[in-house]
């Protein structure tokens, strides 16, 4: 009987073992990754570089009064269109108490040496009637109160103007604020009411409108120090506005900017492009824009996906693996040319035929694959 368990025991002992050494072979044991490959392809690639930036007015102008005062009337509105000449607004003159007190002074001044020039005038006259004084004497006289009547009425005109801006007979009045161009009243930034000052050679004087012609448009971006040397002069760009979708524009560069300003540790250019508008659509100023710009193109070239290029770690060399046999590859070095950051072009290293392997494929996991089959 104790023989009998004793074999019962050994049988089971090794039935445990084979079961066991089973379970760890199947458990250790991987499904090897099949790799799948591509082959080079012809096409077209284009090297693009894309510039952020707006799409502002060529030319804006800032109208400015010649005079400072007060804010009496705006006749226009932003948004509309306005002709050379049109009267914007109207500018009350509240004039300086000291300018005009000297002003006043100066006509007084200016009545006295007329009424005594008058009265030599006079006297003289008479004595030239009766050719007591010589033509010479006389014409003296009569310059100097000619003079002493021009130099009141100056005075008159000056006292006028600081009082209300301009004088009788002037044909535009200085607080009358016209438009100097045609285009698109942009921007009021003041108010009825505001006080205002001239533009003179000290201050730049306050702003009343901005006036822009919204048919002549160009963008205004940036793009880094890599590829600016890149760019030329009349090269051509296709513009998309951020408040247009589906839509590009052609554009044509016309500046880059000689000098860079650092932005966040980049240093940026500033460029410029014409934009050719289509009428249908109505651009505003300060739309924000992307402009795509073709650095580079060539037609009918051999060409991978980028995604199955690799890169040497020791010497940051492009290579592929090559298919040699069932699942068996072998790495060669290739030279490469432009990308488009899809397709890279192949100058040398593989042909049309190679079989190229797909790196980057993981082992597909045995229970999603069952779940797929089912």
């Amino acid at each position: 009987m104790k023989k009998f368990f004793k074999i019962l025991l050994i049988v089971l002992l090794i039935a445990g073992l084979g079961f066991s050494g089973k379970y760890l072979i199947e458990s250790n044991s991987k499904s090897p990754i099949v790799y799948t490959t591509e082959k080079a392809f012809r096409t077209s690639i284009e090297e693009k570089t894309v510039a952020t930036g707006k799409v502002i007015p060529e030319d804006e102008v800032k109208i400015k009064p010649q005079i400072s005062g007060i804010i009496e009337k705006i006749y226009v509105k932003e948004g509309e269109a306005i002709k050379s000449g049109d009267l914007i607004a109207k500018v009350k003159v509240v004039p300086n108490e000291q300018s005009l007190n000297s002003s006043r002074g100066r006509v007084k001044n200016a009545k006295i040496v007329l009424d005594n020039s008058k009265v030599e005038y006079d006297r003289n006259k008479a004595l030239f009637d009766k050719g007591v004084i010589s033509s010479k004497d006389f014409n003296a006289i009569n310059l100097q109160y000619n003079q002493a009547k021009q130099d009141l009425s100056n005075a008159q005109n000056d006292l006028q103007i600081i009082r209300v801006g301009s004088t009788g007979g002037s044909s535009t009045a200085n607080t009358n604020i016209r438009a100097t161009v045609s285009g698109t009243i942009l921007e009021i930034p003041v108010k009825e009411g505001d006080q205002v000052i001239e533009s003179n050679n000290f201050n730049e004087g306050t702003t009343i409108a901005t006036i822009a012609d919204l048919s002549k448009m160009i963008f205004e971006g940036k793009v880094d120090e890599a590829e600016v040397n890149k760019l030329k002069i009349d090269m051509p760009l296709k513009v998309s506005l951020g408040a247009i979708r589906d839509q590009e524009f052609d554009a044509k560069l016309k500046f880059i900017a000689p000098k860079g300003d650092e932005e966040q540790g980049a240093v940026q250019f500033k460029i410029e492009g014409e934009v050719f508008l289509d009428k249908s659509y109505f651009i505003r100023a300060g739309y924000s824009a992307n402009a795509s710009i073709v650095l580079d193109s060539k037609d009918d070239v051999l060409a991978i996906k980028e995604a199955i290029l690799q890169f040497d770690k020791d010497t940051e060399k492009p290579y592929v693996e090559i298919e040699t046999g069932d699942q068996e590859f072998e790495k060669k070095e290739i030279k490469i040319g432009l990308s488009d950051g899809i397709n890279v072009e192949i100058l040398s290293g593989i042909t049309e035929a190679d079989n190229i392997k797909v790196w980057n494929k993981t082992e597909p996991i045995k229970k999603e694959a069952e779940e797929t089959q089912d």
